[in-house]
């Protein structure tokens, strides 16, 4: 049976567990941040992305993603990144004590540091939202429970002059395929979430496991 990740219970317990790991990374620089929103979509606990405009320059365009984008130098730290992007590209406001921790960071292949930030939205339409064309495409909802069903879990092998090098999860049979440092970042979440509901089967670079 799926916890309730939405009560003030789930949300104390997710709070307690990412205690340590904010207070250390939030202190730390970074190159970008997004923000994982935790929503209710009709009374269902999921998790909100995006599509990411085709307009966009660089090698990210039309992928799924969390919003967030590069640290400012104004930013007072990568909570305040990942809030103000998600302003920018969604129009959508978080408040910061609705911020529930900050998670692992994840690297990007020049190796920049990206931090992934927890936060419970509340109740939302992703229709309802106007977001920015310039950044975003579609604006998507996946439940929890669809992300736990094993036939939704997938894995992509990566090999390099012909050796197998690592693993990494993909997310499928939704709106869009989520792969990447964004399906990375929802496995992370998960674990944080449902724990024991969902079991990471798979390597990849800079796996790590919660410390208490």
């Amino acid at each position: 049976m799926l916890p309730d990740c939405l009560s003030a219970e789930g949300e104390r317990r997710c709070r307690e567990l990412l205690a340590k790991a904010t207070a250390r990374f939030r202190a730390r620089p970074a190159a970008a941040a997004v923000l994982v929103p935790l929503c209710s979509v009709r009374g269902v606990p999921a998790l909100l992305y995006t599509l990411r405009s085709s307009r966009l320059v660089g090698r990210h365009k039309g992928d799924v993603s969390f919003p967030g984008g590069k640290c400012d130098p104004a930013d007072q730290d990568v909570v305040h990144t990942a809030l103000r992007e998600t302003r920018e590209e969604l129009g959508l406001a978080v408040p910061e004590d609705h911020v529930w921790g900050v998670l692992q960071p994840v690297y990007d292949q020049a190796k920049n540091t990206v931090v992934p930030v927890l936060a419970g939205v509340g109740p939302l339409d992703p229709q309802s939202l106007q977001p920015n064309p310039e950044e975003v495409e579609e604006v998507f909802a996946l439940p929890l429970a669809h992300l736990l069903q094993v036939q939704n879990q997938g894995y992509t092998h990566f090999c390099k002059g012909g050796h197998f090098r690592y693993t990494m999860p993909v997310f499928l049979h939704g709106p869009h395929r989520v792969w990447g440092l964004t399906a990375i970042i929802t496995e992370f979440t998960l674990q944080v979430l449902v724990p024991g509901a969902y079991q990471p089967r798979l390597d990849f670079p800079g796996a790590w496991r919660l410390q208490g």
